[in-house]
């Protein structure tokens, strides 16, 4: 008997609707793959791949000009606390659609996520070690659980300029623009990174949003100034992953629910936010067992042309596409399983992450237009 969970249970195309789906291929990186990024049709057949030098440092994109956006884990990237293993980047890459590398530009200390922006500048998050002093400002967290050189690790937005030797056009530290107790760690979190940016997102009008896991909120940063303009707290989203802005200016995320205040059963559910309002205008969450839908951490929701959204529970390789009445209409899961052991990070074994896995950080549409050189097998 088949004693994967996962796959006793069912991978691959799990369910199709013709008529609500919206046109399209999913594309995502296999976290505990080598390097690869897969394309599929909604029919579930993969349609393109790419075999990286680099395993994912979590997810790619493609981008107007067609090229796909790839965060690759440096080779040479500092070994700061087990857990970095597991988000930690660095190489960030434009690669063609026959796998050329097109440009890459490097920063050891990246992590999560990059924004590789049309004029060819990238936003990125990164960090950096607080000083003893500035480390003590920051409350909250399981006491004792510093990095292992007994560091507590603060991030930093940097938007750089690869054509102009790396020029950094913007850079936003945390521990200059947050006040700790106004964003302490949660109790039952690390005290080894804070306050842990796992999405950054720019704008239209210039300014950044940003997604701070281990603290549960979401920012809006100033370009202009660095400050916090903005602030969505833990009274609303816990744990939370992947915001973005949609075309009325509301804010999609995909809330994770763990350590969800007032309630003891976990699940994840999409949110839309009004920005003025701070309520919820939209949710999507299981509609027969909301506990069915939930992924204790990573996870993605994207807004697509026709009005449905994608989402990853990244935990379980599951991607879904839902109407706006919370229809699913699309469920696949990556059928692709494979540990750590072979890609250079034994620290993860050993906190946890020491078995067959089909994990997909974040995963994206793209209607047949958006990728005009796709050639697809007869």
């Amino acid at each position: 008997m088949e004693q994967n969970t996962l796959t006793r249970r069912g991978v691959g195309l799990r369910g199709l609707d013709h008529d609500l789906v919206s046109p399209g291929y999913i594309l995502y990186a296999h976290l505990t793959s080598p390097g690869t990024v897969r394309l599929i049709a909604n029919d579930g057949m993969e349609v393109h791949r790419w075999n990286l030098p680099y395993r994912p440092g979590r997810h790619a994109r493609i981008l107007p000009n067609g090229n796909l956006a790839y965060n690759g884990v440096h080779p040479d990237g500092p070994r700061l606390f087990p857990m970095w293993q597991k988000y930690r980047g660095g190489v960030m890459m434009q690669v063609d659609p026959d796998g050329k590398v097109v440009s890459e530009y490097r920063d050891p200390l990246a992590h999560h996520d990059q924004h590789h922006l049309d004029n060819g500048q990238i936003l990125y998050t990164t960090l950096e070690a607080l000083t003893p002093e500035q480390a003590k400002t920051v409350p909250g967290g399981i006491p004792s659980s510093e990095a292992p050189d007994g560091n507590v690790y603060a991030d930093c937005i940097k938007l750089v300029d690869p054509a102009d030797d790396g020029k950094v056009l913007f850079h936003w530290r945390a521990i200059d623009h947050l006040d700790p107790a106004t964003f302490p760690l949660q109790p039952h979190y690390a005290r080894e990174h804070w306050p842990l940016i796992n999405s950054v997102h720019p704008l239209r009008d210039g300014n950044i949003l940003a997604s701070l896991r281990s603290v549960s909120a979401v920012i809006i940063i100033s370009r202009e100034t660095g400050e916090v303009t903005w602030h969505l707290d833990s009274s609303v989203v816990a744990q939370q992953h992947c915001a973005s802005e949609l075309e009325d200016g509301s804010i999609l995320v995909f809330d994770n629910g763990t350590f969800r205040h007032r309630e003891s059963s976990t699940y994840s559910r999409v949110i839309q936010v009004d920005r003025h309002t701070k309520q919820i205008v939209w949710e999507y969450r299981d509609r027969s067992f909301p506990c069915a839908f939930f992924t204790p951490f990573m996870g993605g929701a994207q807004r697509l042309r026709n009005g449905n959204t994608l989402v990853t529970e990244a935990v379980f390789g599951r991607m879904f596409e839902v109407t706006p009445d919370g229809r699913i209409c699309l469920e696949y899961v990556n059928p692709h399983f494979a540990d750590y052991k072979q890609l250079q990070a034994p620290e993860l074994e050993d906190i946890g992450f020491d078995y067959p896995a089909n994990a997909v950080f974040r995963a994206y549409k793209y209607t047949p237009d958006q990728v005009p050189w796709l050639r697809l097998p007869n």
